[in-house]
């Protein structure tokens, strides 16, 4: 398995680029982010590279920085997500911002990508919620990564699932039952926003 490339970038297009190592050309898809983020062609670079393997086909998909490989790594395990749509949703957002996204529920924000649509963003957001580490600047939500309080916390929760189109009245009802009933920790949106929407899909 090829976990990165150090070589020549030759050529860049809007999909891939092609990075010469050892007198070998190798072609790896990228997308917006990682495209405005590479030097010059013609200079000497270290791309980190995912290879994807079916058993139909091989293919390279590169990355400009290791977070942004890992983001790539964690989205392809959601159901439905493969790597074309991964890189889709970090097309037009770098990994960080990314990242908040999906820990905040900002369900519009991802499903502006290309290739995903409602479901399968709150999908996203359901599997990898609580799988992010927080972040360590101050762009997350209140009570998200800058430990807010407890009804903080459940505020935002509410807002994000109103924010999937459940209505608000539902949405307090299934946060506080979770907190009655599952015993979930009432400072962590994440783990609220999970829990709420698990119960409002039954």
């Amino acid at each position: 398995m090829i976990a990165y490339l150090k070589g020549v970038l030759t050529e860049k297009h809007a999909g891939h680029v092609v990075i010469e190592c050892g007198g070998v050309g190798y072609m790896a898809g990228v997308r917006g982010y990682t495209l405005s983020a590479l030097p010059p062609t013609g200079t000497e670079m270290r791309m980190e590279i995912y290879h994807h393997r079916t058993e139909a086909d091989e293919k390279l998909f590169g990355f400009a920085e290791e977070e942004e490989k890992r983001l790539f790594e964690k989205l392809i395990t959601v159901k439905g997500v493969g790597p074309k749509v991964a890189l889709g949703v970090l097309s037009g957002m770098s990994p960080k911002r990314v990242a908040d996204a999906i820990r905040s529920a900002q369900v519009k924000a991802l499903s502006a990508a290309p290739g995903i649509g409602k479901k399968t963003a709150e999908r996203i957001v359901l599997e990898l919620a609580d799988k992010l580490p927080a972040g360590d600047s101050g762009s997350g939500r209140a009570g998200e990564s800058r430990g807010g309080t407890g009804s903080d916390a459940v505020n935002e929760a509410v807002s994000a699932l109103e924010a999937l189109g459940y209505k608000r009245s539902a949405a307090e009802k299934a946060v506080q039952d979770c907190l009655k009933e599952d015993g979930v920790n009432e400072s962590r949106v994440q783990d609220l926003i999970k829990a709420g929407l698990q119960r409002l899909s039954r």
